[in-house]
């Protein structure tokens, strides 16, 4: 099946260091620190990984992250879990953007 998102790309993401060197390997320095365990565990930061994945709606990550979640002992239901913390998340940020068009249904019908 031909889709706009390769599978093999995520693969090859160490590339983007390619044409710019100096600010990929910042980048990959940034990443790997990240994700260090710290006040929150590596299983905590997958999770967390997994459901904004689904939230910018990045294939790649969600690939990435779903086998990242299992390798850290993750279960489906955890798992789902996480993306419906996303997915309320992101409405509630986009339900609450309605406020602004109300007010400036307001401010204009007066």
């Amino acid at each position: 099946m031909e889709t706009y998102y390769n599978p093999e790309d995520l693969k090859k993401f160490g590339k983007i260091s390619d044409f710019q060197p100096a600010m990929g390997k910042k980048f990959f320095d940034y990443y790997g620190e990240v994700f260090k365990p710290g006040a929150l565990t590596a299983r905590e930061k997958s999770l967390i990984a997994l459901a904004v994945s689904h939230v910018v709606q990045c294939p790649y990550c969600i690939d990435a992250y779903t086998e990242d979640c299992m390798e850290k002992g993750c279960d489906e239901e955890q798992m789902m879990e996480a993306v419906h913390v996303g997915a309320a998340i992101k409405s509630g940020a986009t339900l609450v953007h309605g406020v602004q068009m109300m007010e400036k249904y307001k401010k204009l019908s007066m």
